[in-house]
């Protein structure tokens, strides 16, 4: 973690300080700097005040996974400014393969969920973005219509670095560029958001019980997406 990412923990205060073109975190005086020597500088101080109380909060041997903000920053500068058309083209294609347009042939209870859950999310994204991503079933790639699909990408260029780390695992971990679009935009709150994008596993564990290794790993996912749409909002500009 560059600059002060020991083992154990060395210093005795973590502080946010203002810089010429954002904030940064001292521990002890010295600035952090990211996994790529790259000076740790966001642009909010609330991010900076938070990756400080996580840094504060370390005691003995440090633990990156208790850590989250520092790491979503880390990303922001080192994995997607330098790449950001790239990233935004990643996540862009989750459009084009949206976890709410495949809907289930049978049976008719699970068909009917996805509906209900899922329709009001693709009717919200045609009346905010002028995006309306046709649904069907199977798992057959559904063509969408490519104005849509491009004002969704405008949305996501729209964002900076921050917040395109967040947004990018919003809609990974969900599966969906309209879910992830719609946490940064409240259009539900976000525990709904993340159940309405577990249809399937929740129809899943019902009728054939739960998976302890699955459940493990729904559980950790649900708590990155918590942390993704903490992030982004720690992100917003003018807030």
């Amino acid at each position: 973690m560059g600059n002060g990412w020991k083992k154990k923990r060395f210093w005795n205060e973590a502080t946010c300080k203002p810089v010429d073109c954002g904030f940064t975190v001292h521990l002890d005086g010295r600035p952090l700097l990211t996994p790529s020597k790259s000076p740790l500088i966001v642009p909010q101080e609330r991010i900076a005040l938070a990756i400080a109380e996580e840094w504060q909060a370390q005691t003995g041997e440090i633990d990156p996974e208790k850590m989250p903000v520092t790491r979503t920053a880390n990303a922001a500068i080192d994995k997607v400014r330098p790449q950001f058309d790239a990233v935004v083209e990643q996540i862009a294609a989750y459009a084009d393969t949206d976890l709410l347009c495949y809907r289930a042939e049978a049976p008719k209870e699970l068909r009917e969920r996805q509906a209900k859950a899922w329709d009001p999310l693709l009717d919200w994204a045609a009346d905010a973005f002028g995006a309306r991503l046709i649904s069907g079933t199977g798992v057959i790639h559904i063509p969408q219509d490519t104005n849509a699909l491009s004002r969704l990408r405008q949305t996501a260029l729209a964002m900076d670095s921050f917040q395109i780390a967040a947004f990018h695992d919003l809609v990974g971990l969900s599966g969906s560029f309209v879910i992830g679009l719609a946490a940064t935009r409240k259009f539900l709150p976000i525990e709904e958001l993340w159940k309405r994008s577990r249809v399937d596993e929740d129809w899943q564990v019902e009728n054939w019980g739960v998976d302890e290794i699955a459940d493990r790993e729904s559980t950790l996912k649900f708590r990155d997406f918590l942390h993704a749409n903490r992030f982004f909002d720690l992100a917003r500009h003018g807030e």
